[in-house]
C-alpha cells in the first residue's frame, strides 16, 4: 500500500482505535463478494469472469482532492471505517468508505447511462408498518436482501425514531455527486437516502473562509449502528458529511462479511 500522505493523517488516528483485524485491505472484496471476484494475483484483481483490475496505479503519493478524483482500488482501503458510536468527530478530510474506484462500480453494478442498472432492480417495501412505501434497490451481491434485513431491524425501533426514515429521500439516481464528476452510489441502485427533513450535509453548512467545516449530526446512533449490522455505511462518519446517506459496502465492515 502506498505511503500515507498527508490528507489521510486522519485516518491514522482512526486506524489506531480498529485492531488489525477490522482493517480493511484489498482482499475484503473477495470476502464480501465471493460471486464477483476470484483471486489476487500479483497487482491484479481476478474477477470471476477473468476481468482483471490493476489494484495500485504505482504513484506513491497523492494529493486528497486527487485520490478521491483518480482513485486505485488499492485507495479505497486507506481509510478504515471503524463500527459503531465514533469517538470522536471526523478529522480533515477523514472519508472513510467516500473513495471509490469507478471501474469496478461500474462493472460490478451496471452503467445507469447505458441502461445497465435497472434490470437488475427489485421493489422493496420501506418501513412498510409505518406507511413508508418502497424504493427501488439493485439485487447484485443480494444489496436488495440486505436492505430488507436492515428494514425489519428499523421497524423495531422505538416509535419515535420513524421520523428520521418516513418517508425515504431516494435510491437510484443516475448522477454525479454534486460539484464533481464522480458517479454517487445512488447510481448504481446500491444506495439510501433518509427523510431529508432531518438531514445535516456538508456544502449546506456555513463554513467559515477559513478553517474546518461544522460538523453537525440529528441522526440517532440507534439507526446507524441497523445499518451498519447489515453491511452499510453511513456518510455521517465523513469530514464531507452526509447525514441521511447509507451505501451497501460490505467489504468496508468485517462484522457484515
Amino acid at each position: 500500500m502506498r505511503l500515507v500522505t498527508a490528507f489521510a493523517a486522519a485516518s491514522l488516528l482512526a486506524a489506531a482505535s480498529a485492531s488489525a483485524a477490522d482493517r480493511p485491505s484489498v482482499a475484503d472484496l473477495l470476502r464480501a463478494y465471493p460471486a464477483q471476484f476470484k483471486a489476487i494475483e500479483g497487482n491484479d484483481l481476478v474477477w470471476q469472469d477473468g476481468t482483471r483490475m490493476p489494484i495500485s496505479d504505482g504513484k506513491a503519493t497523492k494529493s486528497f482532492d486527487e485520490t478521491l478524483d483518480h482513485p486505485d482500488i488499492d485507495d479505497m482501503f486507506a481509510e478504515p471505517y471503524v463500527k459503531g458510536a465514533p469517538a470522536h468527530l471526523p478529522a480533515l478530510n477523514q472519508d472513510p468508505g467516500r473513495i471509490r474506484y469507478e471501474p469496478l462500480f461500474r462493472k460490478m453494478y451496471g452503467d445507469c447511462r447505458k441502461g445497465g442498472v435497472r434490470p437488475h432492480l427489485r421493489k422493496v417495501a420501506w418501513m412498510p408498518s409505518k406507511g413508508g412505501g418502497s424504493v427501488m434497490f439493485t439485487t447484485v451481491n443480494g444489496a436488495a436482501d440486505h436492505l430488507e434485513a436492515a428494514i425489519r431491524d428499523l421497524e423495531k425501533l422505538p416509535p419515535d425514531l420513524t421520523r428520521y426514515l418516513v418517508p425515504p429521500t431516494g435510491t437510484l439516481n443516475c448522477r454525479v455527486i454534486a460539484g464533481t464528476s464522480r458517479m454517487s452510489m445512488h447510481a448504481y441502485g446500491a444506495a439510501i437516502d433518509i427523510n431529508t427533513r432531518f438531514a445535516d450535509y456538508w456544502l449546506w453548512a456555513r463554513a467559515p473562509k477559513a478553517g474546518p467545516i461544522p460538523y453537525r449530526n440529528r441522526i440517532p446512533q440507534a439507526i446507524v449502528d441497523v445499518f451498519e449490522r447489515h453491511g452499510f455505511i453511513w456518510g455521517g462518519k465523513w469530514y464531507h458529511y452526509d447525514t441521511m446517506h447509507f451505501e451497501y459496502r460490505p467489504e468496508l465492515l468485517p462484522a457484515a462479511r
